[in-house]
């Protein structure tokens, strides 16, 4: 989501974005996760490689949030950030305590007492976007300002 590459590039981070097998022009087909978890894997060791000891945040959206979710448990990463994420599509297991969870109330794919009921169980907290829906058509300032306040930058998107 291009979103949260503006937002980690406002914040100092390098900011890396893939598609996932067989989407747009990248190649295979999708996985479940499994396939995908190795991809991202690959993509933190190749960042390891071309920009040193650097701190990475994970970040997904759905589906990518299951996958980052399965990510940060098989490498070191200062924080996790899951955008509405696929709870009720995948097993997304438990996640660190700072993990940032953002969602819409109004999300048609994932519904939002499915991501609330995957967190309750984790005492985990839920920034709730009111008007939101599953792809944050209208409130993607909204969302960038969250990732923002949430790593203590201003609250300044633009």
């Amino acid at each position: 989501m291009a979103t949260l590459v503006r937002a980690f590039t406002k914040l100092g981070y390098v900011a890396l974005r893939m598609n996932f097998r067989g989407v747009g022009q990248s190649e295979g087909h999708h996985d479940n996760g499994i396939g995908e978890t190795n991809d991202m894997l690959a993509v933190a060791d190749y960042a390891r490689n071309e920009f040193g000891n650097l701190p990475i945040v994970l970040a997904g959206f759905s589906f990518g949030a299951y996958v980052q979710s399965r990510v940060a448990q098989r490498i070191e990463h200062q924080r996790l950030v899951l955008i509405a994420p696929a709870v009720d599509r995948f097993e997304v297991g438990a996640v660190p305590d700072n993990t940032l969870v953002i969602h819409g109330d109004e999300d048609d794919v994932v519904p939002l007492s499915a991501t609330l009921k995957w967190a309750r169980a984790q005492k985990l907290p839920v920034v709730v976007l009111p008007g939101a829906g599953h792809f944050f058509h209208g409130y993607l300032i909204e969302l960038q300002a969250v990732v923002l306040a949430s790593f203590g930058a201003p609250e300044n998107p633009a």
